[in-house]
C-alpha cells in the first residue's frame, strides 16, 4: 500500500473517531445500518425475528440505548442496486454500515467483476459520507461451478483488504445447509437459524462499538 493511500486511510478513520465523538457528546445515538437482501430483511420470519431486530433487541436488554438499529434489507436486492439504497439511507446518518449483498448476484450467476464493482461503489460512498463499513462475505452452492464459486468467494476478503475493513467471512456459518436451521426453501433461515447469525454477527460487531455509557 503506497503512503498516501495509507495517509487517506489513516484520516478516514480519524475523521470516523471525532465524528462518533461528537455524535455521542450531543446524546445522539449510534446508528447502524444492515444494507442487504431477503436474508436481511428477515423473509419468511415474524416481526422481530431477522437478526437486525435480534441485535437490536439484545442491545436494548444491555441498556444500550445510546445505539440504533436500522434494517435496510430488501428481498430480491441484487449489488446493483446498493448505492442508490446507500444514497437514500444516509439521510438517517448512519454511523456503521454492515453491507450484506451478493447472495442473489451469485444465485443469478452474474458476473463477478460486477459484483465487485457494485460493491466498491458502496463501500466508497459510505466512507466518502464518514460511514465506516464492515462487510460480511457470502458462498454461493456448488452447483453453480467451482470456477465461479472460487471467483465469487474471493470477492469479499479482496474487498476488505483493499478498503480495509472488518470481514466476516461468511454471513450464514454454521446455518447454511442445515435443514433444522432454514425454511422450506432451503435459503433462508428460521428462526434458529437467524438467532446464530444474530449472534455471531453480535460477536463481530463488538469491537467496532463505543464504549458503553457509565451509568449515571
Amino acid at each position: 500500500m503506497n503512503v498516501i493511500r495509507r495517509l487517506s486511510i489513516t484520516l478516514l478513520v480519524l475523521g470516523c473517531v471525532v465524528g462518533d465523538l461528537a455524535r455521542a457528546q450531543a446524546g445522539a445515538p449510534f446508528t447502524i445500518l444492515f444494507l442487504g437482501d431477503s436474508l436481511t430483511e428477515g423473509l419468511g420470519l415474524d416481526s422481530g425475528e431477522a437478526f437486525p431486530e435480534l441485535i437490536a433487541a439484545r442491545f436494548r436488554d444491555e441498556g444500550r440505548g445510546d445505539i440504533k438499529i436500522i434494517n435496510g434489507g430488501v428481498s430480491g436486492s441484487t449489488s446493483a442496486s446498493a448505492p442508490t439504497r446507500l444514497q437514500w439511507f444516509l439521510r438517517s446518518k448512519p454511523d456503521l454500515m454492515v453491507l450484506s449483498l451478493g447472495a442473489n448476484d451469485g444465485l443469478r450467476g452474474l458476473a463477478v467483476d460486477e459484483l465487485k464493482v457494485n460493491l466498491s461503489k458502496t463501500i466508497e460512498l459510505a466512507q466518502q459520507n464518514g460511514v465506516r463499513v464492515a462487510l460480511t462475505g457470502m458462498l454461493v452452492p456448488p452447483n453453480m461451478g467451482p470456477d465461479y464459486s472460487a471467483a465469487f468467494a474471493a470477492v469479499f476478503p479482496d474487498l476488505a483488504a483493499r478498503y480495509q475493513l472488518p470481514l466476516l467471512p461468511f454471513l450464514l456459518d454454521g446455518v447454511a445447509a442445515v435443514p433444522e436451521l432454514n425454511q422450506a426453501d432451503g435459503i433462508h433461515p428460521n428462526v434458529a437459524g437467524s438467532r446464530i447469525i444474530a449472534e455471531t454477527l453480535y460477536q463481530f460487531l463488538l469491537p467496532l462499538l463505543p464504549l458503553a455509557k457509565e451509568p449515571l
